[in-house]
This record gives C-alpha cells, structure tokens and sequence, in this order.
C-alpha cells in the first residue's frame, strides 16, 4: 500500500512539475533567448523528484545503484541533443526528433547491457560531453524570432508535456533499480520542449535551445555524481540535497559565465 501510495504521489509531483517547468522554459525561450530557456529547460525537474521518492520507497543502496545507472544514461542526452540540434536546423520536427529519439533508444538499450560501477560511467561523461559541447557550439546562437501567443498556447503545453511524462514514468514502475536509473533521466523536458518550440518558432531556434542545454546535462551528471558518493555516508537528506542544488547552481553558473562573454547575446528579431 506504502509502494503504491509513494509511486502515485510521486507521479502526481513530477507530472506537476515537468509540466511547469517545460512550459517555462518554453515562454522564457520566446521572451528572453535560448540561452535561459535552455538553462531552465534542465533544471533537474524530473530527476530530483524521482530519486526523492524512491528514497521513500527504497534503501540507500538501491539509490546509489540507480544514480550509476542515471549517470551511464545521461551521457546518452547530450547525444540526442546533439543529434536532435544538427537535424532541427535543416529537417522538420518528425525527422530530427525520431532520428534523435532512435539513436536514443539504441544507446540506452547498450547501455543497459552493460554492468556499469562509477569510474567507468564518469569516464563516460568526461568523453562524451567535451565532443557533444563542442559541436552544440556550432548551432547555440540564433536570432529570435517575434512570437504571437494564442490563448490556448499554455493550456495545450501543458497536456502534451503531462501525457508524455505519464507514458515515462508509468514504465519505470516496473523496471528494476539500474533500469529505474535510465527511465529516471530519460530527456522527457527536452523531448516536449523540442515538440512544443520546434513548430512555433522554428528548427533553428529550437537548435539553440537544445545545443545551450547540454551545459544543464554536465550539471547533472555533476549531481549524480554526489548523490551517489554521498548517499550511503551522509544518508538521503544531504545526498538529494546535493543533487539539487549542485545543478541549480550549476546553471546559474553558466548563466553568469555566458551572458559575460564577449559577443554573447541573442537578439530579437522586430
């Protein structure tokens, strides 16, 4: 009963949440460029709040065990971000989406294959996103366009980000806790941002977006990393405490950094 009341509660928190967020994101790409809409797009919204509830329903170990999985896996974003901001500025929504989504799922289902402990997931990390920021660089800075919103915009974000992250989380329900850990950081916000931004302001821009927020992923895995270190010494208070501020901070960091170099600006089109 205590298993099934933390999962619906647990579902009912990150449907909330997600939502929110990616609907965020989404005004704020359209206000303010695609550098905070990035950065607000990978607020760890969808991974906190999964790890939080599994503290409640699990053991330290389990979540440990769950965070090398979500490490292992997140790598796996910044490759269909890649994949997907390379696509998007030449191809329509379908094909860099299900292209993105198919390399996605390949990757994932290696990377299930294999028995994955800490050194060798970040490892991982600290090959892939270099070469993934690297090539991201290419496709961050666009101009925006002028948007007109529809009083229907929010409602419709909304549903679609809710009906998309319902299908997620109820497959991670039964899956065992590595699994758990890849279902965990399966790029549900970028997904639905991607389907939200791609049609209304465009591949480009969307691009931007998406390129700008493989710095969020980096954040993370930086996250994860903590959680897993700390959760079996310290207990699941501070360890889910570090695995949220250290990504908030993380972004805000980038934020600061970024806005301060020379040149950095996205500018509105009028």
């Amino acid at each position: 009963m205590l298993s099934d009341l933390v999962f619906w509660l647990g579902l009912a928190v990150e449907l909330a949440l997600t939502a929110g967020i990616v609907v965020t994101a989404s005004v704020v790409t359209e206000r303010a460029g695609p550098l905070i809409g990035a950065l607000v797009m990978t607020l760890p919204v969808t991974v906190w709040p999964a790890y939080l509830f599994l503290a409640l329903d699990h053991d330290k170990a389990f979540l440990a065990e769950s965070a090398v999985g979500g490490l292992a896996v997140n790598s796996v974003n910044g490759i269909f971000m890649v994949v997907y901001a390379a696509l998007a500025r030449r191809r329509s929504l379908a094909i860099s989406l299900l292209v993105a989504l198919a390399c996605w799922i390949i990757l994932a289902a290696a990377a299930r294959t294999v028995s994955w402990s800490m050194l060798p997931a970040i490892v991982v990390n600290l090959v892939v996103f270099p070469i993934c920021l690297w090539v991201g660089s290419g496709f961050s800075e666009v101009v925006m366009p002028t948007t007109v919103r529809k009083w229907y915009d929010v409602p419709l974000r909304t549903l679609l980000v809710c009906l998309l992250m319902a299908t997620i989380l109820l497959i991670s329900n039964l899956v065992g806790p590595l699994a758990t850990g890849f279902v965990a950081v399966f790029p549900i916000s970028t997904t639905s941002t991607m389907l939200i931004l791609h049609q209304r302001i465009g591949g480009p821009v969307t691009a931007a977006v998406v390129a700008n927020g493989i710095w969020g992923l980096v954040g993370l895995s930086i996250g994860l990393s903590a959680l897993h270190y700390s959760i079996l010494p310290t207990g699941p208070v501070l360890a889910l405490t570090l695995a949220l501020a250290i990504p908030v901070t993380w972004n805000l960091l980038v934020w600061t950094a970024r806005t301060r170099m020379p040149g950095a600006r996205w500018k509105r089109r009028v």
